[in-house]
């Protein structure tokens, strides 16, 4: 007996062992979510990302390049020894440096001061697309939320309707039909919840990717389901965020075509030497000279480059304005489309539905309607609210793409 009693508890132990680790596991998980809105896990996002850490360390290191607008050669030492005043050894030591003239120092320093405020353009553009796709992932895990709550209502419904088969099928009203549907039903419920599970677990984790944190980041499921659009803000902040980087780049090529030009003026020399003649004495004396580039085709060329570069800015400047204005069009009218199909739900789909529900399971419950029937119109009422659901997501990706049209750059 105490044999088969050890066998039992170590046979019970282990399924116990397990759902109490899953528990615990599910304890933890709970005590560390941290629940944001959308405003906070977009200011985590920019805060924590790394591409806009990345973005900083560029605009740093740029900053730190302005210093190497002055620009000198090495300084040149010479030493030479041997008979080159008269049969005795002589000594000879000369310096030489050269500087740069005219404005190249000053067309180095405004490339580089540019070339830092292109790096600031770039990460506001960076900025732009984060938030984008932080505003994105945060609606599709409220997406997840509402279906979940639909497929809770679902199961309540279909509870009902199992006490309800089993109560008629005790009674004898009703076959065993009634009953082994409702149960297949629940079931299906059931198993879709936990699926349903997996999903948002999917949509947490895009979230938190985009924030670039460990934190169990969720977000705050007391916001409004319909993303609220502030369409005063779309054609203007894309517009300016566009604008702005063609024309920092522009403004880039400017200088650096300044930049080659004033390559091609001379350096200027200085220099001090010191020798010996006749073995002893020691005379002393200052240089003076230029270096003159003769052959300065290859900064003209560079030069010539540049403009080009300019006239290709311009360029893609066009072609996003124009891009942008035809996108922004499209998605106005996607959006009024779907916005349409949300307001039939909200003012008429849903009442539909509810007093489809009410009025089948009171008629049910009072054997004024067949089994079949009542499931026609419960699946009627059914579909009903998926679609809502469906309507509202497709609306906040609607709204969030007509806010955040795509950059191309």
């Amino acid at each position: 007996m105490k044999e088969k009693e050890i066998t039992m508890k170590k046979r019970i132990s282990k399924p116990i062992i397990t759902v109490i680790l899953v528990l615990i596991s599910s304890l933890s998980f709970a005590q560390n979510i941290q629940t944001v809105t959308l405003d906070q896990a977009i200011a985590l996002a920019k805060k924590n990302n790394i591409d806009l850490k990345i973005a900083d360390k560029e605009i740093e290191k740029q900053t730190v390049l302005k210093k190497t607008a002055f620009q000198v050669d090495p300084l040149q030492v010479q030493y030479q020894g041997g008979q080159f005043n008269s049969a005795n050894y002589d000594h000879n030591v000369s310096i030489q440096q050269y500087f740069p003239i005219g404005k190249i120092t000053k067309a180095n320093r405004q490339l580089q001061e540019e070339l830092v405020k292109l790096a600031e353009k770039r990460k506001a553009l960076s900025e732009y697309e984060i938030e984008k796709a932080v505003s994105l992932a945060y609606y599709q895990y409220l997406y997840g939320v509402s279906i979940q709550k639909l497929n809770n209502e679902l199961n309540d419904i279909y509870s009902k309707f199992l006490k309800n088969a089993e109560l008629r099928f005790n009674t004898g009203e009703s076959g065993n039909i009634e009953v082994i549907s409702a149960k297949a039903k629940v079931k299906e419920i059931e198993t879709q919840k936990a699926q349903l599970e997996y999903d948002l677990a999917v949509y947490q984790k895009q979230l938190q990717y985009f924030i670039q944190t460990q934190d169990n980041i969720v977000p705050d499921t007391a916001t409004p389901l319909q993303y609220t659009n502030p369409n005063d803000l779309n054609a203007s902040k894309v517009e300016g965020l566009v604008n702005d980087y063609y024309l920092q780049q522009i403004s880039v090529y400017q200088k650096e075509a300044n930049t080659f030009k004033a390559m091609r003026t001379p350096k200027l020399g200085l220099g001090y030497f010191a020798q010996t003649i006749d073995t002893k004495s020691l005379f002393q004396g200052f240089t003076a000279g230029l270096q003159i580039p003769l052959f300065g085709g290859v900064n003209t060329a560079r030069a010539k480059a540049s403009e080009i570069s300019i006239s290709q800015s311009q360029l893609e400047l066009d072609k996003s304005k124009l891009t942008l204005k035809l996108q922004m069009q499209e998605l106005q009218n996607e959006f009024e489309k779907q916005k349409k199909g949300l307001v039939y739900y909200q003012n008429e789909g849903l009442q539909y539905a509810d007093q489809i529900i009410i009025t089948a399971q009171k008629s049910y419950a009072n054997g004024d309607m067949s089994y079949w029937s009542y499931i026609s119109f419960l699946n009627q009422a059914i579909d009903i609210k998926k679609q809502n659901a469906e309507a509202v997501n497709t609306f906040n990706q609607s709204a969030i793409q007509l806010q955040f049209p795509s950059i191309s750059k």
